[in-house]
């Protein structure tokens, strides 16, 4: 999609909003048409060519009026275009927003999370500020086709004078065209350079103080800062000379006017009231002149935002941009919600079978969303077969991976570090997008991983577990009704009942920014806890025990063993806690499965297992 095809569809998702804001500011831009006539006749009754039957009495009150009028509809045009402003805005991040949450996780944005929220913020209002910008254009340019016939129709010279100054604007704008897009794009990037530095240091003040490192952190920062200011003057310099080109041609024009008017005016054929009127019009054309050169400049800048919104994407689409229908976020009424969750039951109950999550995600439209709330046939096997997965920065990942879960087992996936373990469970729970190979439930094709291993399905725990600035109890809900037994119940299995009593507030105790009051091992228990209490049938741990000791990882494994069930568990681990209560190893080596079968089949037929369980070091061979 184009620039000039993404404009046209911002346009056209708001067209009666649209409309009614270029009408509001049409009127406004040609009331001014009004004040210009009643001058000339004004002076023109000075100089004794017209007599007008109401007075100067009256010509004051028809100006006092007409302000007025303009006031009025400037209130009615503030209105329409902050309306306007508001919802194209509001468009645009909440389609990204949706887009990056139906993205898989672990791939969610393209970028740091900084160059993220500059994307959010600064290039939307870019794209804002040029839709808001070409209503002032177009307003103007009908006070322009009118006062041209008039201006005409009294001095065809003086008038083709009065556009020179634009003709002048548009060709210095077209010129730096290029110089725009450059030092626009450079200030975003160093915008962004800046908002993602404050980010990551915010986020490891305690790494950043551990080292010694905040003298060197700073010197950074201010790096990048002293790049952005560079670029930002830049920026700035070439709009203000594009100002200054358009107010300098101007005067130009009114100059010229000025000089040939005096040599009109003395052969005659020129009235005061004429001069008066070509200068009171030629104000408000000069803003016409400084509106085109502004919108050039905008419309070319948008076109960087734009570039850099499409990024966001990751490939999909940029029409999703502009997308006018609901797309999952925001509140709904209960009657839409069950609507759709009939709708969705009633698409699939030809089949005779109780709704699977799998058939769900064949469903187009909202119920598909609503997927986790419908019920799902208890899991008795979760197969994956050829499940594949490559990094497109590296080429490295998983490849052909097959595995099974049977209900109530507890399968481990272990090997040596850059194996593809996490990449394995991300690629599974739909977090990253699988290349090739699918994944059944009790036979049925799971379509939409992402959708599909939610709760109460599925639980998952993060390698690095992350936590929100907030009350403990919150951080471990996440929204979810409490429940006192099975909160309490989560807190044991999770080994953090004793934690939980020894912090000051209890549940209630605000863990801060990424939990950086907890300890690492507090902070992975509280994970586990998040994903116990919400009572899946398939748990997903990722090596969930690395920052443990030894005996909290015993009672752990011990605790969940005894309260899960039937529940399913997927662990990665290299620790012999683990391991030694697993049902099925899978050893993964470079992106494949090179060994599987109980600790005693492996330790007996696998060297990269023994490695692993005793701790040897690899041999030379990289065996």
């Amino acid at each position: 999609m184009s620039t000039r095809h993404f404009f046209w569809r911002l346009l056209l998702n708001r067209p009666a909003i649209y409309i009614a804001n270029l009408l509001s500011w049409t009127i406004i831009h040609m009331i001014p048409l009004l004040p210009g006539l009643i001058t000339k006749a004004f002076f023109d009754n000075l100089e004794g060519n017209v007599n007008l039957p109401f007075g100067v009495e009256g010509l004051t009150a028809l100006l006092i009026g007409v302000a007025l009028a303009r006031i009025a509809m400037i209130a009615v045009g503030c209105f329409t275009d902050g309306s306007y402003r508001f919802r194209i805005s509001m468009l645009l991040r909440r389609n990204m927003l949706a887009h990056v949450l139906r993205e898989p996780g672990a791939k969610a944005i393209p970028c740091a999370p900084g160059e993220a929220i500059s994307n959010f913020r600064d290039d939307v209002d870019q794209a804002e500020e040029a839709m808001s910008w070409s209503v002032d254009m177009f307003g103007l340019m009908g006070f322009v086709i009118i006062s041209s016939y008039i201006l005409i129709s009294i001095d065809a010279q003086l008038t083709f004078f009065v556009f020179v100054p634009l003709i002048l604007v548009v060709t210095a704008a077209q010129i730096a065209t290029a110089r725009i897009q450059k030092y626009r794009a450079a200030s975003r990037t160093a915008t962004a350079n800046v908002t993602s530095s404050i980010s990551e240091m915010f986020a490891n003040v305690q790494a950043i103080q551990v080292a010694g490192a905040e003298e060197r952190i700073v010197r950074r920062f201010e790096r990048l800062s002293d790049e952005r200011r560079k670029m930002m003057v830049k920026d700035k310099l070439i709009t203000e000379s594009l100002s200054s080109v358009f107010t300098n041609s101007v005067n130009l024009g009114t100059g010229l006017i000025l000089v040939l008017a005096g040599y009109k005016m003395r052969s005659g054929s020129f009235s005061v009231g004429d001069l008066s009127l070509f200068i009171y019009y030629l104000t408000f054309v000069t803003q016409l002149i400084s509106n085109v050169g502004n919108f050039m400049t905008f419309y070319k800048q948008m076109a960087i935002s734009f570039s850099r919104l499409k990024h966001m994407l990751q490939g999909a689409p940029a029409k999703l941009l502009t997308a006018p229908a609901y797309i999952g976020i925001g509140k709904r009424r209960a009657s839409e919600a069950d609507h759709g969750m009939k709708s969705a039951a009633t698409a699939l109950s030809g089949s005779g079978l109780e709704p699977s999550l799998s058939e769900l995600a064949l469903v187009q439209g909202e119920p598909h969303r609503m997927a986790a709330y419908l019920p799902v046939e208890p899991l008795q096997l979760l197969e994956a077969r050829g499940l594949t997965y490559r990094y497109p920065e590296t080429g490295r990942g998983i490849e052909n991976i097959s595995l099974r879960l049977p209900r109530g087992s507890f399968t481990v996936v272990t090997g040596m570090i850059g194996s593809g373990k996490t990449t394995l469970l991300r690629a599974l729970l739909g977090l990253l997008p699988a290349e090739a190979g699918e994944i059944r439930w009790n036979g049925r094709l799971v379509r939409t991983p992402a959708d599909f291993f939610v709760p109460p399905q599925s639980a998952y725990t993060a390698q690095i577990p992350r936590l929100y600035s907030d009350k403990l109890r919150n951080n471990i809900l996440l929204g979810l009704p409490e429940d006192e037994s099975s909160l309490t119940q989560a807190l044991h299995v999770a080994v953090l009942e004793d934690d939980v009593a020894q912090l000051a507030h209890g549940l209630d105790t605000m863990v801060g920014p990424r939990g950086v009051k907890l300890s690492g091992g507090q902070v992975q228990r509280t994970a586990a806890a998040r994903m116990l209490v919400r009572e899946a049938q398939l748990y997903v741990f990722d090596d969930l025990s690395s920052a443990l000791d030894v005996e909290t990882e015993r009672k752990l494994w011990e605790r969940l063993f005894q309260s899960r069930g039937e529940a399913t568990c997927l662990v990665v681990s290299h620790r012999k806690a683990a391991l030694s209560h697993a049902d099925h190893i899978i050893v993964l080596k470079d992106g494949t499965i090179e060994a599987e079968g109980t600790a005693e089949q492996l330790l007996a037929t696998s060297a990269s297992f023994r490695q692993l369980w005793y701790g040897e070091e690899p041999q030379a061979d990289g065996a």
